[in-house]
């Protein structure tokens, strides 16, 4: 009876450890000047947290979290890839499939993605130009690390449902007004004029100078996914095709 019993409870069980699925994901940016968006975007980001992150590409780390790439005889979104690749209006930044097991959000794996042109030989990583920062005289002497157009992380887990979550970054060369100066009229100086406002200090127009800067728009999103459909998910920059099957 004993051993029956055992019998029963891993065999029960065996479904929920047995099933993993297959996940396969385009990233694709929009060809849209930002002055061309209609919307408000934050200029001051919160850090996205890549503490847990890792990348597809570190064998090891996959293991570890029984994850695995997938070759591309695993794929159905081909058609949408060139589909994209073949559009003015878009670029494919991003085409991978892996495999992974059923988990919930705080033991599935987080993945670190990074696509794209490295604009590191420009800017540096708060977006200021490098050419500015020289002028500034700030010493710029440090060890370089890749900053990539795309940066931020995905994430697939079970929660009842399926979900995705992305913490995704797209970079964008630009300019931004920057304020040089803030200085006001003293009124007993003689040259100045008789007519001061209140408080004695007429305000002066700050000098204000446009300059390079990499602005990054986020695509924060949490969706809910169901095996075997393609969903799309997209804002004004970016775009996110995912298909996720059971294996």
């Amino acid at each position: 009876m004993k051993k029956l019993i055992i019998f029963l409870l891993v065999f029960v069980s065996l479904p929920t450890f047995a099933r993993s699925f297959s996940i396969e994901m385009i990233i694709f940016k929009r060809n849209v000047e930002p002055s061309q968006i209609n919307e408000s975007w934050p200029q001051d980001l919160e850090p996205i947290n890549f503490e847990r992150a890792f990348s597809y590409r570190d064998s090891n780390l996959m293991s570890q979290h029984r994850a695995g790439l997938l070759p591309s005889g695993y794929y159905n979104l081909n058609r949408q890839y060139q589909a994209l690749e073949r559009h003015a209006g878009f670029k494919p930044l991003v085409h991978v499939a892996w495999s992974q097991n059923d988990r919930g959000e705080s033991t599935s794996p987080i993945f670190h993605i990074q696509a794209g042109e490295d604009f590191s030989d420009k800017f540096a990583p708060d977006g200021r130009s490098l050419k500015e920062i020289a002028k500034d005289g700030t010493p710029t002497s440090i060890e370089k690390e890749p900053l990539y157009e795309l940066d931020g992380t995905v994430q697939v887990y079970v929660q009842h449902y399926l979900y995705l979550k992305t913490n995704l970054d797209l970079r964008i060369p630009g300019q931004n007004e920057v304020v040089l100066q803030d200085s006001v009229i003293d009124p007993s100086n003689e040259d100045n004029d008789e007519d001061v406002q209140v408080g004695n200090l007429e305000p002066v127009k700050p000098k204000v100078e446009v300059q390079d800067f990499l602005n990054s728009y986020r695509m924060q999103q949490k969706r809910k996914i169901r095996s075997g459909e393609v969903h799309y998910l997209d804002n004004p920059f970016l775009g996110v095709i995912i298909n996720i099957r059971k294996l």
